[in-house]
């Protein structure tokens, strides 16, 4: 059974840190893109970050970049989210996924990040 378990999200203030991390369990996502997305409540799920498992591209959605940092480790099946310099509109659930050909086809649970002074 293919698993994507997130972990790492909780309540931060304007201006802090938090580290996702995205553990794979059932295969290897070592030749799989991996991705971040989000979700808050009444909104589509929006895409975050995602990294290249050929080489280790990086892509962010606006918002986020020059703050969050997307990494992975193939030796451990991780893929991590680094979020720096948090804003309340980062409030959201974040999803961690595995891509398979042309769709995100593995997703996580979701871990809620919240923004709030």
């Amino acid at each position: 059974q293919v698993q994507l378990v997130e972990s790492g999200g909780g309540l931060v203030q304007p201006g802090d840190s938090l580290r996702l991390s995205c553990a794979a369990s059932g295969r290897t996502f070592s030749r799989n893109d991996m991705g971040w997305f989000r979700q808050t409540p009444g909104k589509e799920r929006e895409f975050v970050a995602a990294i290249r498992w050929i080489d280790g591209s990086t892509y962010y959605t606006d918002s986020v970049k020059g703050r969050f940092t997307i990494s992975r480790d193939n030796t451990k099946n991780t893929v991590s989210l680094q979020m720096n310099s948090l804003k309340p509109e980062d409030t959201a659930v974040y999803y961690c996924a595995a891509r398979a050909g042309s769709a995100w086809a593995y997703w996580g649970q979701g871990t809620q990040v919240t923004v709030s002074s």
